[in-house]
Order: structure tokens, then C-alpha cells, then sequence
């Protein structure tokens, strides 16, 4: 998602992490090059984070952080944005409509929002269905031991299908989903086990693969609470 994004992005733009939180996808990760890919900041004109987390506020990849409360008004005016990117918080989101329909509206016309999540039929998602929210942190030091507990949050599964984000963000908007595997990550830190989720990935058809990755254009003429702009 992230080469997209980079393969896109303008001095100009104002850019917004959806779901941003401590910022842990940059510091925690040892590899030199994706770190430099993911951090956007000094690369455009703004980088804006918002969280329902203060650890946002914590954030060093920032130019400026929001806290947010579920399924209220994003806290900027329409058409705010050029790009906003959310990585692995779909999964949480409880009111999809709610959530895609304020991303659409601080997003300018033409504007684009990417995002990683979950795929709702692979492993990942099953797994966590079937293992009650309350169990996650206690089961995560097991199956990812270099997983913080303070970067497990309760999962909900409303917007993880190609269905389901095409029912949020509407009929209006260009919708394209890709299934992807990425680096498996839920191996208990055995090597052996690495092996066989990275040959499972192969084999795996692609709806059955553990992640997707959703692009969302924003038509340069919107509907927005009954009018076109």
C-alpha cells in the first residue's frame, strides 16, 4: 500500500493517518527501507494523525495529532485532504457507514484513502473471531511474542470484505480491493511455522489470502447530505 502511496504523493498534499496511533509500524520495525517508506512526514505539505488512542498525541511522525471518539464528526472541515491512509484499523471500526462517510467527506474531491485491514475470510480474521476479545493480548504473546500489548485493541470484522467496503463508502465511489499476504506474522516466533504460513500464502486462492488492501477515489462531484459539489 505504502509504494502506492509513495508513487502518488505530492510536495502539496495534505495527508491524513486514519487510525494513526503511537506510531508503531515505524518504530518498531528494524528494516531501514520500510521505515522510511511508511514515514511520510517532510515528504508533503502535512501529515495529520487522528486516534481514539492518546498515544497518538505521542506520535513523532506527526505535523500535528487529534484523539476521536468512535462514530462522532472527524474534527476537520469537508474536503481537507488530498490522500488518507488507514493501516490495520478497519478491523476495529463498530459503524462502517459512519466511519466511511465522514473519510469521504474531509476528503477532497478526486482524493484518494488506502487502506490495509484484514481480509474477513482469511486466517487472521477467523482466528480472531473465533477467540474472544478478552483473550487477544493473552493469546498474542503466544502466537506474535514481539506484539506490545498496548497495540491490541478489541476487533469487530464490519468492513473486511470487498462487499463490506463497497457497501460503506457507497455507490458513489470507485472502489478497488486487493487480496494480498504480506510477511506472515502469526508464527509464535518459530521459524518452522514461518515456513509453512509463507507456503500457505502461496497456495492459498486469493479470496482466502489474510489481508486486503482497499483504494478509494472520491469522485470530483460528491453527494453529500442530498447535494452534489
Amino acid at each position: 500500500m505504502f509504494t502506492q502511496i509513495d508513487a502518488i504523493l505530492r510536495p502539496t498534499d495534505r495527508v491524513l493517518d486514519f487510525g494513526a496511533g503511537r506510531g508503531e509500524h515505524i518504530l518498531d520495525d528494524a528494516i531501514e527501507y520500510r521505515k522510511r517508506l511508511f514515514n511520510l512526514r517532510g515528504r508533503c505539505a502535512h501529515v495529520e494523525g487522528c486516534d481514539v488512542d492518546e498515544a497518538v498525541l505521542t506520535n513523532p511522525f506527526l505535523d500535528h495529532a487529534v484523539v476521536i471518539h468512535p462514530n462522532t464528526r472527524l474534527p476537520y472541515p469537508d474536503d481537507s485532504f488530498d490522500i488518507i491512509f488507514s493501516r490495520f484499523v478497519f478491523e476495529h471500526i463498530q459503524d462502517s457507514s459512519s466511519a466511511a462517510g465522514e473519510m469521504l467527506r474531509v476528503l477532497k474531491p478526486g482524493g484518494l484513502i488506502a487502506a490495509l485491514t484484514p481480509n474477513r475470510f482469511g486466517y487472521i480474521a477467523l482466528a480472531a473471531t473465533v477467540i474472544p476479545n478478552k483473550f487477544h493480548v493473552r493469546a498474542l504473546r503466544y502466537i506474535q511474542p514481539k506484539r506490545k500489548s498496548i497495540d491490541v485493541f478489541p476487533t469487530k470484522y464490519r468492513m473486511n470484505s470487498s462487499g463490506a467496503i463497497k457497501a460503506a463508502f457507497g455507490d458513489g465511489s470507485e472502489v478497488y480491493t486487493q487480496f494480498v499476504s504480506g510477511e506472515p506474522g502469526y508464527h509464535f516466533g518459530k521459524p518452522f511455522l514461518y515456513g509453512i504460513f509463507k507456503y500457505l500464502h502461496k497456495i492459498l486462492p486469493d479470496r482466502l489470502q489474510p489481508l486486503i488492501i482497499a483504494y478509494i477515489r472520491k469522485p470530483k462531484r460528491y453527494a453529500q447530505a442530498g447535494l452534489e459539489v
